[in-house]
């Protein structure tokens, strides 16, 4: 008969296949059964870290499959450590750059970082006993024998292992100090909070083991790692970002997610399900039924829905649901169209101007649409270099910017 210590070693080697699920790493092999059995001795959940660089303003789909992850861990009884790398972020992350990232502004980390943690609570649960929200300037803005103590920790040699590194150095390309600096500075984010455990995204693995090394070095016990898939994005070729325009943001209105998760290639459709909706991957929920035996159009009219309701609501889903057969289906205006005012200039609208305020874009892919023919007033597409047109004849006409874009005009 077992004893109580092989019946916890069991209870938490399950719970860790479980939690594992979905994951491309768990690292070192039997790592996050031992955490879980040594928090369980301790009477502690156990202190689970994701830090997030508010380089962006928004959190998009590749980002919630992390986040649906961490869900899980808290949903189990464990509390979940979100740092908002608003220190990181000036430094800048080379995970996968061939090239040094631009350094942000202050003031725009500030405006990312309180939407990133807004957004991250559509996801995560708020509940205090659950969710720890820090930022690492708590503790990076070091002095400098802190921060030499840090750099003692690694070599060059560790360094120049990583393979974006090691890419760059074999073809002579420049490697910044600054860019070295950045694995060392997340590593001692875990020895900051303590983790037991960190998430991210395969293109993480070498900082997630590295933060192992660091947290030895100061005497911590060893953080166990997930790593878990990137996630395409509306091309089905490329990571999910927004400077590649191809990412579904989690704030994203309705309508506008709907038509972007219909317009994912089919064979994208799977990943999306399994990372994001399959039963499990939100605590329990059941997701939006089984879809086999379905057309791959209906099976992504169903993935649509299931996205749109867990984001939004099944109210909103099924809204959108009915926007995307009237305006893409049938080709007609939705029913109920946004105004958008504007001030002319000398008798005239300059439109690439108001397309990239309003729908933010640029004005060179605003001018790029208009010449493909993809802008209309009242359903006739504009000529090719129609890019202003006059107010008279652009006042109360419904402009509509490729598919699913509308606005009705109106003169200030």
């Amino acid at each position: 008969m077992p004893n109580a210590t092989d019946a916890a070693a069991e209870d938490a080697s399950r719970l860790a296949a479980e939690l594992g699920l979905g994951a491309v790493d768990s690292l070192p092999a039997g790592a996050l059964a031992e955490r879980l059995r040594a928090a369980r001795e301790e009477g502690r959940p156990l202190r689970v870290k994701l830090g997030i660089d508010p380089t962006a303003p928004d959190i998009h789909l590749g980002h919630a499959v992390v986040l649906v992850k961490l869900r899980q861990f808290q949903e189990a009884g464990h509390r979940v450590v979100l740092i908002i790398g608003d220190y990181t972020a000036r430094v800048g992350d080379p995970s996968g750059r061939s090239s040094l990232r631009p350094m942000l502004e202050e003031e725009q980390i500030e405006a990312n970082a309180a939407t990133f943690q807004e957004q991250a609570l559509k996801i995560l649960d708020p509940d205090p006993e659950r969710l720890e929200v820090r930022r690492n300037s708590e503790w990076l803005d070091m002095s400098m024998i802190e921060l030499l103590g840090l750099l003692r920790t690694t070599t060059a040699a560790q360094m120049l292992e990583r393979d974006d590194f090691a890419k760059r150095w074999t073809a002579r390309e420049p490697i910044s100090m600054l860019e070295l600096l950045y694995p060392l500075l997340q590593g001692y984010d875990s020895v900051a909070v303590a983790a037991d455990v960190e998430l991210g995204g395969t293109d993480q693995k070498f900082n997630l083991l590295l933060g192992r090394d660091i947290q030895r070095a100061y005497g911590q016990p060893e953080q166990a790692i997930l790593t878990m898939p990137i996630l395409v994005g509306t091309d089905g070729r490329r990571k999910m970002s927004k400077s590649l325009g191809n990412q579904i943001g989690i704030t994203d209105p309705p309508e506008e997610m709907y038509g972007k998760v219909m317009s994912i290639p089919d064979e994208a459709m799977a990943e999306y399900r399994r990372l994001l909706i399959e039963p499990g991957a939100r605590a329990g929920e059941d997701g939006d039924g089984d879809t086999t035996g379905l057309s791959p159009r209906d099976a992504k009219h169903a993935l649509a829905r299931a996205l749109v309701a867990w984001l939004h609501s099944e109210a909103e889903a099924q809204a959108a649901e009915r926007h995307f057969d009237l305006v893409v289906v049938q080709g007609a205006a939705p029913e109920e169209v946004p105004e958008a005012s504007f001030a002319a200039e000398d008798g005239m609208l300059h439109l690439p101007g108001l397309i990239a305020e309003e729908f933010g874009i640029s004005r060179s892919e605003a001018r790029r649409l208009i010449d493909q023919g993809a802008v209309t007033l009242d359903e006739q597409a504009l000529a090719a270099g129609e890019h202003d047109v006059p107010s008279v004849l652009a006042d109360g006409k419904v402009l509509r910017v490729g598919r699913r874009r509308f606005r009705r005009l109106r003169t200030e």
